[in-house]
């Protein structure tokens, strides 16, 4: 099989996020052909165009790991019916970018009852031009969920459907490379 690195951003800074979680998840569980690299958009400074002349290591971070990889997996809270404030943050800094365009995404939603910010996502996504792959979008309810040092526990029924929408990722990524 083919070999694919897939980078994973979590819209949620929360030590103990279900959404950070899941991302875990999903990287325990992906295949040896796929990696996944998670990651880390706490450092982001809040976006200003101003700011972009200089060097801002952790954006240079994320462009890199984005431009190494293959695809993007996203996992982020509702926040009053939008987008987390970490998650706009980093798509406001990478909207003019020229790693992100046509990027294959992969969405997990931790929340089912939440649609508002999922489709608030999908609209920014796509008005981005990222290529998002719906039959890899993954819907799990994690709500209520027992999370131990950051992780899921007892989660085998979780992992069939992460574990399927990674597979169907997987598959639309290696035919558009």
């Amino acid at each position: 099989m083919k070999k694919i690195k897939l980078l994973a951003i979590s819209g949620s800074l929360r030590k103990n996020s279900y959404n950070s979680a899941a991302l875990k998840m999903i990287s325990n569980i992906s295949p040896e052909h796929i990696e996944i690299i998670i990651g880390d958009i706490s450092k982001l400074p809040l976006f200003n165009p101003d700011l972009e002349p200089g060097i801002i290591p952790a954006l240079d971070k994320i462009k890199l790991e984005l431009n190494a990889s293959s695809g993007l997996i996203i996992s982020s809270p509702e926040y009053a019916h939008g987008i987390s404030a970490p998650m706009k943050n980093v798509l406001d800094w990478l909207v003019s970018s020229f790693e992100f365009p046509d990027s294959p995404i992969m969405i997990i939603n931790t929340a089912p009852r939440a649609h508002h910010g999922l489709d608030v996502l999908k609209e920014v996504l796509k008005t981005m031009s990222g290529n998002i792959i719906e039959n890899a979008y993954v819907s799990i309810p994690l709500l209520g969920s027992v999370l131990v040092d950051g992780e899921i526990s007892e989660a085998s029924h979780f992992e069939a459907k992460l574990s399927e929408g990674l597979n169907n990722f997987y598959n639309e990524v290696v035919k558009i490379e």
